[in-house]
């Protein structure tokens, strides 16, 4: 079994507000590479100034959780077919909406990848079949409820 792990760490300012909501959501994601990245609430949310607007949100994070796990099982499959890709680009979208007992909930992930091929490009159907590999490969789309639907360009 393999474990991952990040560091989620947030510090309330000095003489910032806590008990009336009126403070910062900003933190930091730590990971054991050593990257950090600037986290916070979601401006749809949590109301600016409260929220940081320029930082990752969860949310955000999440549809790139899947969209990376999805691109990253499509390269290893093209490749063993001997595939070249010359580039790969997801302009991947989440939807936040409320479920039946009217909680929030991330309702469908939207992937759209669009790939250019540094050698001969594959048909559709040989492109559709790699997608379909990937989603059925990708661990994090395997480990949500979440609806991913794959829509190549």
């Amino acid at each position: 079994m393999t474990t991952f792990g990040a560091t989620v760490l947030w510090t309330k300012q000095e003489n910032e507000p806590f008990t009336d909501n009126k403070y910062s959501r900003a933190h930091v994601w730590q990971f054991d590479g050593g990257a950090e990245v600037p986290a916070s609430s979601s401006p749809h949310i949590v109301r600016i100034p409260f929220s940081a607007p320029e930082n990752v949100d969860p949310e955000e994070a999440f549809v790139a959780s899947l969209a990376s796990c999805h691109m990253l099982f499509f390269l290893s499959i093209a490749a063993r077919k001997g595939i070249v890709v010359g580039q790969y680009r997801d302009a991947a979208e989440g939807e936040l909406a409320k479920n039946e007992t009217g909680r929030l909930y991330v309702r469908r992930v939207r992937l759209r990848p669009h790939i250019s091929y540094a050698g001969e490009a594959p048909d559709r159907e040989t492109e559709a079949g790699i997608h379909h590999e990937a989603h059925e490969q990708c661990f994090i789309a395997n480990s949500v409820l979440t609806h991913v639907a794959v829509e190549p360009a």
